[in-house]
């Protein structure tokens, strides 16, 4: 257990409804995290240690809880709760379920996510935090330690939201600044309080971590002199530089001891590389116009994950890659794990989204230019002949008719729950728009 409860104590709710202590899940320096149980349900309490539990942070849960939560991928207050036992206060949130892996287990390489899964925690992760922003909040310390992912689906939580305050908000007084290497620059040099542009630069480094697995400032440079403060100050604030910077090569990646970011760098569509470049070069100065915003991280989340196609000899997931293409002349790049050729894989090109065709292929609202994000509803995913797999078709799961201009010029409305056959130069019109298939 804990420092601060028992196995079977119990604590309770202003309404006076009991929640009792089952087991101890962990703690920080704010306070500690315990399962508890009501009324047959489990939930998590978070206690804050009494020396840090302050009467106007106290304030700032209660108005937490009052407001509610931005989306259901925030582990939120819910109820402030008390002791007679112990000194201090805690609030209720959401139990995180089992499936959910801490962020860490993704850096020390205890699980494996693979391309699409990593694509769709991009996704969510900048959609959670479009929602937070939207309702006028700042998150103040956006890092690894207070993200659960699901290994397998992508789908993300988000903790310790005790910390959120409304942006720029000078009236509010918070001893909580960031997490060390997740700082924007200017608030390690002193310039800046936390606010919705200092989390945006920090989610760009959780975002650089999740899929290059190393810091996106802790290159040569790093290498050369001792952690201490100095190191902090010089690397992360003075004078941070992007290990990629294609202008300023001082801190590339030493391949000595940064093996990951070397290794996975060139795996990736540059488009998504470019983001990186803008939020690390001109988003390193430019706190208002050169970081990156959700809607973009969202966009080209969703983007990367429709242009995985497979390598047919070692099954590895590859990057259909436009700007490579159009420099190796309309060729695919080897496959980066076995170097094995990879032909063009079969796609639909649907106003300027292309959307690789592979057995799990699905497509939803937003490939039809509907900016609602919504990545739930599919209207579309592939179907495979039961008596030959080489003939692939597009099933329709919308609630309207498609209109299919083959290749030989015949036509086919497909109406939903139907098949269409899918060839080299077919036309398919969703209604507003339509999808090109090319080989």
């Amino acid at each position: 257990m804990g420092q601060l409860f028992t196995k079977g104590q119990k604590i309770s709710s202003p309404s006076g409804l009991e929640y009792k202590i089952e087991e101890y899940i962990g703690g920080g320096a704010q306070g500690e995290v315990y399962r508890v149980s009501s009324d047959g349900k489990d939930w998590a309490l978070k206690w804050t240690f009494p020396h840090v539990a302050t009467e106007e942070q106290k304030k700032s849960i209660e108005t937490l809880i009052a407001n509610g939560s931005p989306t259901d991928k925030f582990l939120w207050p819910l109820v402030l709760v008390t002791s007679s036992k112990t000194q201090g206060y805690g609030y209720i949130m959401p139990l995180r379920p089992k499936n959910y892996h801490k962020f860490s287990d993704l850096l020390m390489k205890r699980i494996h996510p693979n391309f699409f899964t990593l694509s769709t925690a991009g996704f969510n992760l900048a959609d959670s935090f479009f929602h937070l922003h939207l309702k006028g909040l700042a998150y103040i310390d956006v890092s690894h330690d207070n993200i659960f992912l699901d290994p397998k689906t992508g789908d993300t939580l988000i903790y310790d939201n005790d910390n959120v305050m409304v942006n720029k908000d000078k009236t509010t007084k918070t001893t909580v600044n960031g997490t060390p290497r997740f700082k924007a620059p200017e608030i390690v040099r002193g310039e800046a309080l936390p606010s919705t542009d200092t989390d945006r630069f920090s989610m760009a480094v959780l975002l650089f971590y999740m899929l290059f697995l190393h810091h996106p400032l802790e290159g040569k440079k790093s290498e050369e002199m001792p952690v201490d403060q100095s190191y902090m100050n010089l690397l992360f604030g003075v004078n941070p530089v992007f290990i990629f910077d294609p202008n300023n090569k001082t801190n590339t990646p030493d391949p000595r001891y940064q093996k990951n970011p070397l290794e996975i760098w060139p795996i990736y569509p540059q488009f998504i590389k470019d983001l990186f470049i803008r939020a690390f070069t001109q988003g390193l100065k430019d706190t208002q116009n050169g970081r990156v915003v959700e809607a973009e991280w969202k966009s080209a989340f969703l983007k990367l994950r429709d242009l995985i196609t497979y390598c047919q000899k070692c099954g590895a997931e590859n990057f259909y890659d436009i700007d490579t293409i159009k420099k190796n002349g309309n060729i695919l790049p080897k496959c980066w794990h076995c170097k094995t050729d990879i032909p063009l894989p079969l796609r639909i090109k649907i106003g300027d989204l292309i959307i690789i065709i592979t057995r799990n292929t699905k497509l939803y609202p937003y490939h039809l230019q509907n900016t609602s994000y919504d990545v739930k509803t599919i209207i579309a995913e592939i179907s495979i002949h039961p008596n030959n797999p080489t003939i692939w078709g597009l099933k329709n799961m919308s609630d309207r008719n498609w209109l299919v201009s083959k290749s030989d010029s015949t036509k086919l409305e497909i109406s939903p729950g139907k098949n269409c056959p899918l060839s080299n130069g077919d036309v398919i019109n969703f209604g507003k728009i339509e999808g090109v298939v090319k080989k």
